[in-house]
């Protein structure tokens, strides 16, 4: 049994062998495998956790699904640096020694990863403060609108209506103007600007659009806020502008140009039904022409007037009522 045990230390003797040194601690082969086995460990610790959280999430309904999706995060971190320390700590490197290095050395990284230290310090805010939070519907300064997918220490991920997935570095969120459209009330209303002829009787246009707003399933009808209505905000060059006024159903939110184009579809077949014309933009032309005498004639020509489509017998399929 010696024999046995002293071939099995000769055997994982070059687990001793020196690498290299820190101060005066020496780094071996097994300080290193100790090394890498803690960090294995908190990381499945992590894992461990992040289940145990998510199952008590799911039985206990109260808790937000982004609230738990922080917690989880946090969790991971924690669990990670702590697991790193005592990584260090086992290889026999002083803390205390260690911390001046890494002061030192951060200075030196904080100068040439400004962004990416930026980035983590954002990330964990996003995390905390809870401004932005997994599930919402969020437009950026530059135009990027889309559901949150995933805040991670980095970057956070954004999916357009298109299912197009844009990773966002998250100081974005923080320096830059962030609309986000569903962070505390989901209910939302929109303006759907159009005109109509001049001429055209204002009580008709509004019987037609609320009638059109009636066949948009997007159009909230619970009574929780104000029906939908007609508001004439212009007397244009060539049309009278009018705007629909209707609240949105939490589920239609996320969707702004399809909820956009539905209830211009509805508007216009409503609009021919009802044999009210559309404008387009009017000029008046002046022609100067020469009688054979020389005498100055003027004539004045102005386009004709287009007949109205006829309104089709069965209503197309308005595709855009149907995105969500």
């Amino acid at each position: 049994m010696n024999e046995f045990l002293t071939s099995l230390k000769q055997a994982f003797e070059w687990l001793n062998t020196e690498l290299f040194a820190v101060g005066e601690t020496a780094i071996t082969y097994g300080s290193v495998f100790r090394f890498i086995a803690i960090l294995f460990v908190a990381w499945i610790v992590s894992r461990l956790l992040q289940s145990v959280i998510q199952r008590f999430a799911s039985y206990r309904h109260t808790l937000a699904p982004s609230s738990v999706y922080a917690l989880k995060r946090i969790t991971h971190y924690v669990v990670l640096v702590v697991g790193a320390l005592i990584a260090v700590a086992s290889i026999g490197i002083d803390l205390t020694k260690f911390a001046i290095f890494a002061s030192a050395l951060g200075i030196g990284v904080g100068f040439g990863l400004q962004n990416l230290i930026s980035n983590f310090t954002a990330g964990i805010m996003l995390l905390f403060e809870k401004t932005l939070k997994v599930g919402d519907f969020v437009e950026l300064e530059s135009g990027v609108t889309g559901e949150v997918k995933e805040i991670n220490i980095r970057s956070t991920i954004i999916t357009t209506n298109d299912n197009i997935d844009i990773i966002v570095p998250n100081s974005e969120f923080v320096a830059g103007r962030v609309t986000n459209w569903t962070m505390r009330d989901t209910y939302r209303r929109i303006k759907v600007p159009f005109g109509v002829a001049y001429g055209t009787d204002k009580e008709v246009v509004k019987k037609a659009v609320l009638e059109a707003a009636e066949r948009v399933p997007h159009t909230l009808t619970d009574g929780t806020r104000r029906p939908p209505q007609v508001w004439l905000v212009e007397f244009g060059e060539s049309s009278l502008n009018f705007e629909l006024v209707v609240w949105l159903k939490p589920e239609a939110v996320n969707r702004p140009s399809a909820v956009q184009a539905a209830f211009l579809w509805e508007i216009h077949s409503s609009l021919l039904e009802y044999n009210i014309e559309i404008p387009f933009p009017q000029r008046d032309l002046h022609i100067r022409s020469w009688s054979e005498n020389g005498a100055v004639r003027m004539a004045h020509a102005k386009p004709a007037k287009p007949e109205s489509a006829p309104a089709p017998e069965t209503p197309s399929k308005n595709d855009a009522a149907e995105e969500l």
